[in-house]
């Protein structure tokens, strides 16, 4: 199962400089002009994870497969885009094929790249992209509720429900808020999923700061954290120039990078782990002698479905998981300690799945 996490801000704030780093490819071109990533690139990267080095090294694996992310490079919105200025509804319509966006902001002064507004002033940007998104929103409710009124009078229950989720947005979208503020009952989430609204995905966002704050931040990052806070929103600082230059270092290169810029890691892992926790997802592990592998589900998710994660006949035929908490399994030093040790369970269809968890599924084929 697939995760995409977008990459939206508007023109020059450093977005296509941060795919390519987190990519480590040229793939996106980062260039001192608007509209220059026409087309979404998209990279996969992978999460950080120190269990799975311990985990090898108990199995004796010969290889690590760590779980991913994917990131998609969308162009810079400009002010206008949903009436169609600079790309319009074409990379609109991108964003709503990704499950939370990376909003990047441009916390730092560089007379040599323009900024499309004149001036720098990264509350007032991000601003100026969520009322595009928001009125691509409103636009798309006010075309739907139209044709689902005439089915609910027509006595369509369905319909109903679904429109009485549109006039519950549509009331705070007039507002001037978005989409992901409406209140709705659990047995509403799928409904409310189906509308695709760019403002009800969760917004982490990205303070690309100049070189000397990536350490510290800077009065720019202050000002989106404190934002972030108030919307229940997640902030990353991180200098874009940095990543770029580390990004083609070996392992042994970065880390002495890193310590002299002030940095304990690279910006990067702190926003694929910041991109990975704010889609709710956590990580089970499959072990042997084969490989280390980990796997991604989203937080809740029961057994039958994480069995399907790796292959669909596996939670067609679910019998039962054997599983081992990853404290149990280090501790006992792997799985034959942790079966000696009576730390192995074997859980049923209704097991919820707690990060960390080392799986091994039964099913009939």
């Amino acid at each position: 199962m697939g995760f995409k996490c977008g990459i939206v801000g508007l023109p020059n704030v450093g977005k296509s400089t941060l795919f390519n780093a987190l990519t480590e490819t040229a793939a996106a071109q980062a260039a001192n002009y608007p509209f220059c990533t026409i087309e979404p690139n998209v990279g996969e990267v992978a999460v950080p994870d120190p269990r799975l080095e311990t985990l090898c090294k108990l199995a004796k694996s010969a290889e690590i497969v760590p779980t991913r992310l994917t990131f998609v490079d969308i162009a810079g919105l400009v002010r206008g885009a949903s009436k169609g200025e600079g790309l319009g509804n074409q990379f609109l319509a991108n964003i709503r094929e990704v499950d939370a966006i990376a909003h990047v902001v441009r916390c730092f002064e560089d007379t040599d790249v323009t900024h499309v507004e004149g001036r720098i002033d990264p509350i007032a940007d991000i601003e100026t992209v969520e009322t595009e998104l928001m009125l691509a929103d409103l636009d798309s409710l006010e075309r739907r509720a139209d044709g689902l009124t005439k089915k609910a009078k027509g006595g369509d229950k369905d319909a109903r429900e679904v429109l009485d989720l549109i006039n519950r947005a549509l009331v705070l979208l007039r507002e001037g808020k978005p989409a992901r503020l409406v209140e709705r009952k659990p047995e509403e989430e799928r409904a409310f999923h189906t509308l695709g609204l760019l403002t009800s995905l969760p917004v982490l966002y990205v303070c690309n700061v100049e070189e000397a704050a990536a350490a510290t931040g800077n009065d720019f990052s202050r000002k989106v954290e404190t934002r972030a806070k108030v919307e229940g929103a997640a902030a990353v600082v991180i200098s874009a120039k940095i990543e770029s230059e580390i990004a083609v270092l070996s392992r042994e290169e970065r880390s002495d990078y890193l310590a002299a810029v002030g940095l304990q890691e690279a910006g990067l892992d702190r926003l694929i782990r910041a991109g990975y926790a704010l889609l709710q997802l956590v990580t089970f592990f499959t072990v042997g002698p084969k490989e280390t592998r980990a796997w991604t589900v989203t937080r809740g998710a029961k057994a039958p479905q994480a069995a399907g994660v790796i292959h669909s006949d596996f939670e067609h035929g679910f019998i039962r998981a054997e599983t081992i908490a990853n404290a149990d399994y280090v501790a006992c030093g792997g799985e034959a300690g942790a079966r000696e040790a009576g730390k192995m369970r074997l859980e049923g269809k209704d097991y919820v799945v707690q990060d960390g968890d080392i799986m091994h599924f039964r099913f009939a084929t």
